[in-house]
């Protein structure tokens, strides 16, 4: 057992260097035409081969001093006797003007594998980065013959998904220009968009701790969080104080809250878990249904949004006309009508043009910010036990999906990661929307080849709250450099926060039971009164507390043309006879507001203190 978890833990440290030896990195590309812009595009290379400069401008350097040292070695006779300068330094000419080496000539050699001498140009490769085909031969017997015929680096294209270039430690010593791959799409747009006669700088920039997207990022979600809480709540205070009123407003109209159980829980994460898998095998045959229940599910939250707001415009409250339909037979306005139909039009111009990285996550984001929203309001946690349940197994959840997975499957990766941002096989390369998605602002090559955007995942946002845990998950994934389960740190945040102020305020039992909700008939809100216990009218001059019973309740005297207005609803819509008994206790009159009339002490001898 020793040995096998000795063999395990140095696989675990062979895959680890080798994912440090595979680095991205990008080849700057610029016309001969002498075109002031040029374009970046991926590469992937291994550093042990030869380092790539963090700086274009110490790139441009080091190719300058390449190639004149190159032009010094290889023509030697010419050092006495320069002719005319010329652009491109081949043999026979002298060196070129200032400025013609501040990048190599990039030469298509693609109609070649590179795998014997027989394979190289006549002219050989001086000064130049040539562009061979992939296959046939080792990385090694590649670079070695491109070395030999004076080329200062080599792009080897791919069709297929690009992999570090290895050889061993012999090798790696050998060879003193780097090597890298580039995507056949990639070399296809440098023609299309530079010709034949393009140059190139190959270089590595440093990836910053931290991009600037995080401060967007963490402003939408903290907002997010917060007026969806602030809406749940005053829609939950509105909703109590017109509970018996007859009205066939807006508010009655609106869909009622769910209020989330334990076996919700249950079924909740074990469908989550059941997606999870089922998307990491299943990706291209579900990812269509995903996004057509994100259309459905955003349009709908969208609209539960704006809807407020355009009811309290002051035209076109005109309605439908009577009909039989199944739901223009309720006559809506015709204002939500034109609502309706704008939100269905923004998911839907999204899911037509969801892969226009330009412009589309701004859409995606509004959406999903619309549908965590109408979540926020709709779903509810009426007690803490309730809320710690669902984020203690969500906690496992997530770090199990994130941590655990990459040991179960074959290719080392994260379920979770692989598909919320999209397998690398996949055939549709179709990405989950159920994201908040930024565009990294700083030019890295992460950025560039694999990670153009930071995520957040809507169930980050939907279950729990928040400013202080999402620091901490940013801390950490400056201090890892890769995606973290966020629920990893914001559930610990959220449980103990709202733990010390439940205790601070001294509400920790009834946070806990959710017993401090108001209810339908005042209670008290620790215990419900005995039912059988002597109880005052409802008239409101009655006693506070019941008499002794061989005393008579002393009664103020109210005149009959002045009576007391019961300040309840309850005291409004009470059928029994007036002299019905019951208690009110102190906390019953705190949460009614203490409205109703007390009589004094002094006044009424027989009243309680």
């Amino acid at each position: 057992m020793a040995a096998a978890a000795l063999a395990r833990l140095a696989t675990a440290l062979l895959l680890l260097e080798a994912q440090v030896a595979c680095e991205y990195g990008m080849v700057h590309v610029l016309s001969e035409s002498g075109t002031p812009r040029g374009k970046d595009y991926c590469i992937l290379y291994n550093p042990q081969w030869a380092h790539l400069p963090q700086d274009l401008g110490k790139a441009v350097s080091v190719c300058s001093r390449l190639a004149l040292a190159a032009w010094l070695c290889f023509l030697p006779s010419l050092r006495e006797r320069p002719e005319s300068p010329q652009a491109g330094g081949r043999p026979g000419q002298g060196p070129p003007a200032s400025g013609a080496w501040s990048l190599l000539q990039l030469r298509n050699w693609t109609a070649s594998l590179l795998c014997s001498p027989s394979d190289l140009p006549a002219s050989g490769f001086g000064n130049q980065i040539p562009l061979v085909a992939r296959g046939n031969c080792t990385f090694y017997e590649k670079v070695r013959l491109a070395q030999s015929s004076g080329a200062r680096g080599l792009l080897i294209v791919s069709k297929e998904k690009l992999v570090p270039p290895g050889g061993n430690k012999t090798q790696y010593e050998e060879i003193g220009i780097p090597v890298a791959l580039l995507s056949h799409r990639d070399m296809l747009d440098i023609f299309r968009s530079f010709g034949q006669a393009a140059r190139v700088a190959l270089y590595a920039p440093s990836e910053p701790v931290l991009d600037y997207n995080m401060v967007i990022i963490f402003i939408m979600a903290v907002g997010t969080v917060a007026v969806g809480g602030y809406w749940a709540g005053s829609r939950d205070v509105k909703k109590r104080s017109m509970k018996h009123k007859r009205d066939d407003g807006p508010e009655k109209q609106e869909d009622e809250a769910v209020d989330v159980t334990p076996v919700m829980i249950c079924v909740f994460v074990v469908l989550c878990c059941c997606m999870l898998v089922l998307l990491y095998h299943l990706y291209d045959q579900l990812v269509y249904a995903i996004i057509g229940i994100f259309c459905l599910a955003s349009s709908t939250g969208l609209y539960s949004c704006l809807a407020p707001c355009v009811r309290r415009l002051p035209f076109c409250r005109c309605r439908v006309p009577d009909n039989s339909l199944p739901y223009f037979h309720k006559r809506p306005q015709a204002r939500m009508l034109l609502l309706a139909l704008f939100c269905i039009a923004v998911s839907v111009v999204w899911g037509v043009f969801r892969n226009e990285d330009q412009w589309a996550w701004v859409l995606q984001d509004a959406l999903g910010v619309a549908f965590c929203l109408y979540m926020l309001k709709t779903i509810r946690l009426p007690t803490f036990k309730a809320c710690t349940l669902l984020l203690l197994v969500l906690f496992i959840y997530d770090v199990f999906f994130v941590f655990v997975t990459p040991f179960l499957t074959r290719s080392g990766n994260s379920i979770m990661v692989e598909v919320a941002t999209g397998p690398s096989d996949s055939a549709t390369r179709e990405k989950l929307p159920m994201v908040l998605k930024v565009p990294r602002l700083s030019a890295s090559p992460l950025a560039l080849c694999d990670r153009p955007f930071s995520l957040l995942g809507f169930g980050d946002i939907l279950v729990p709250a928040y400013g202080v845990g999402l620091l901490v998950t940013f801390v950490a994934l400056a201090l890892m450099q890769r995606g973290q389960p966020a629920l990893l740190y914001l559930v610990p945040c959220t449980l103990v926060t709202s733990f010390l102020v439940a205790l601070w305020r001294r509400e920790l039992g009834a946070f806990w039971t959710g017993s401090g909700f108001a209810k339908d008939l005042p209670q008290t809100q620790w215990a419900p009164a005995p039912a059988d216990s002597p109880q005052p009218p409802k008239d409101s001059d009655a006693p506070l507390s019941p008499q002794p019973a061989s005393q008579e309740p002393v009664r103020s005297t109210v005149p009959p043309e002045q009576p007391q207005e019961p300040s309840t609803p309850e005291a409004t819509e009470a059928s029994a006879p007036a002299q019905e008994p019951r208690t009110l206790s102190s906390s019953t009159l705190e949460s009614e507001g203490q409205t109703q009339a007390q009589p004094s002490p002094a006044a009424q001898p027989g009243t309680s203190a």
